[in-house]
């Protein structure tokens, strides 16, 4: 039987790790075993789990990339203990997610993977694997990652460092680390971050892009009345906004002056703050904390008449397919990946901080009513972002490289 062994920060939690469960699923449907080795979110799992690191390792390598800008270099004995359990397994293939959060060492791992004859394939949900430093750099407009990073200007953002600036070394040993691969084929989430890779130093390997994926049995139409009349909303427009992490990138700010331009029958619910933000929204915000129950999203998705991602640093935008899935449409900002998601059937694509434009968008959408575009969404998230399908695109690029 051959086996597959995916590393991510977690396990069937947040996106990524709920996408690298669910690759693992079908690769079992069709006769791999599955492994996934995580750092954090010791959640249920159907592949066979891997622990890599404690608690106490996690809080050290907080404090190495906190101090000294050290992050992915810390973690020594836990990524040394992970090289030997893939040793014993001996997959047939490594399926890399994301190597940022403060569990593994990269050093370590890619001094092994140079040697080890196995095909590499690397999911890139973010940037961090082209920087120095950062996940994301188009908000700040910031070029340094095509040639040489160094004196990071996002130094105190994730994964934040208070103290050292190491971006000038961390982009070198990166380059030289990321690039002593054979056989490894990148798979960008959407097509704007391809062409990023192209522009990166990671551009010399084979780039194929695979859109993520979405249950859509799971996400799917839902009655809301129950939830409707539970928080006092029944005869509210809703605007629902999605994350894990609400930061200026995300756009918590737009949304909270965004409120002002409401009217008194609209209402904005944003899902995945924190218990301090939600002490500071203002009246017609419905605030509500993060949540890994997927039925209760799609719920929030089905109750709301628009999805609005007003992220503007988006490699791909799974919120707002979840609520296509569930017959919303949705309002994104034109910038990063999000465009390549929305048409003019399933929603609006305005300028970033466009108010007036997003207010025309509510506008037009409570004119024509949410059922104008239900059915266009719904067709939209089957056909082009079942999961199914996407993350057959993974099994047959892993046959692929093992015939090659």
């Amino acid at each position: 039987m051959k086996k597959l062994l995916q590393i991510n920060s977690v396990i069937n939690s947040g996106s990524t790790g709920r996408i690298a469960e669910e690759i693992g699923q079908l690769a079992m449907k069709n006769g791999w075993k599955s492994y996934i080795a995580h750092g954090r979110n010791n959640r249920p799992s159907q592949s066979e789990t891997i622990k890599i690191g404690n608690d106490w390792d996690i809080k050290w390598h907080g404090l190495q990339t906190r101090l000294f800008d050290r992050h992915g270099l810390a973690s020594m004995k836990a990524t040394k203990k992970l090289v030997e359990k893939i040793k014993e397994v001996q997959p047939e293939i490594i399926h890399l997610h994301n190597l940022h959060g403060y569990y593994l060492n990269i050093e370590i791992l890619f001094h092994y993977l140079a040697t080890a004859n196995i095909p590499i394939v690397w999911t890139l949900h973010d940037c961090w694997p082209m920087t120095g430093h950062c996940a994301y750099f188009s908000f700040i407009g910031c070029d340094k990652w095509k040639t040489q990073c160094e004196h990071c200007p996002q130094k105190k953002g994730y994964p934040a460092s208070y103290l050292m600036d190491r971006s000038y070394q961390n982009y070198r040993l990166k380059k030289e680390l990321f690039t002593s691969v054979r056989k490894m084929t990148l798979v960008p989430v959407s097509n704007w971050l391809a062409t990023i890779i192209k522009d990166s130093f990671l551009k010399g390997y084979p780039i194929k892009t695979i859109y993520n994926g979405v249950d859509t049995t799971v996400f799917s139409p839902r009655e809301s009345d129950e939830i409707r009349e539970k928080n006092k909303i029944k005869d509210k427009f809703v605007l629902l906004g999605v994350a894990n992490v609400w930061d200026q990138r995300k756009g918590l700010n737009d949304f909270i002056r965004l409120s002002r331009l409401l009217k008194d029958d609209e209402m904005i619910i944003l899902v995945g703050l924190t218990n301090q933000q939600m002490k500071n929204l203002p009246s017609n915000i419905l605030g509500i904390r993060r949540t890994e129950n997927v039925h209760q999203l799609a719920e929030l998705y089905s109750l709301a008449d628009v999805v609005c991602n007003l992220s503007v640093e988006e490699t791909f935008g799974l919120t707002t397919i979840e609520g296509f899935a569930c017959g919303t449409p949705g309002i994104v900002y034109n910038c990063t990946a999000s465009p390549e998601l929305v048409t003019p059937e399933t929603g609006f694509v305005v300028e970033q901080g466009d108010l007036a434009g997003i207010r025309k968008a509510i506008d037009t959408v409570k004119s024509k009513g949410k059922a104008f575009y239900s059915a266009a969404c719904r067709e939209r998230a089957v056909k082009m972002f079942n999961k199914n399908d996407r993350y057959a695109e993974y099994i047959q690029l892993y046959e692929q490289m093992l015939l090659e």
